[in-house]
């Protein structure tokens, strides 16, 4: 898998779990730590590990394994690490508080099919 698929699976897996407001970044020649960037939301912290639990299940069963997982425990932003697509996903209020799309906001948003409900 290439990384632009990695980060698009961790896209789906998000949505999958019931993701809010799931976004890929190409971050390509842009950042010296990643190609791309996926951000998602959950409702509180349960959810944001659910969520986080989801990728790292879904992304294993295509033999891609993260390096590094931060924020685990009830901290509201959980930071995976898959080598050069990194997941970030948030409760509503860190997102809003620490807003990295701004940081990123003219890089290019990757498109990927959501789930029906």
């Amino acid at each position: 898998m290439n990384n632009r698929e990695i980060a698009v699976l961790a896209a789906k897996a998000l949505d999958g779990k019931k993701g809010q407001d799931i976004v890929v970044l190409d971050v390509t020649g842009r950042a010296s730590f990643a190609d791309y960037l996926v951000i998602a939301s959950g409702m509180n912290d349960r959810q944001v590990a659910a969520l986080c639990d989801e990728v790292e299940d879904r992304l294993a069963k295509e033999e891609v394994f993260g390096r590094n997982t931060e924020g685990k425990g009830n901290t509201g932003w959980i930071l995976m690490d898959f080598d050069d697509v990194i997941v970030n996903v948030f409760t509503e209020e860190k997102r809003a508080h620490y807003n990295i799309e701004r940081l990123w906001g003219d890089c290019p948003h990757v498109e990927f099919e959501v789930t029906e409900e």
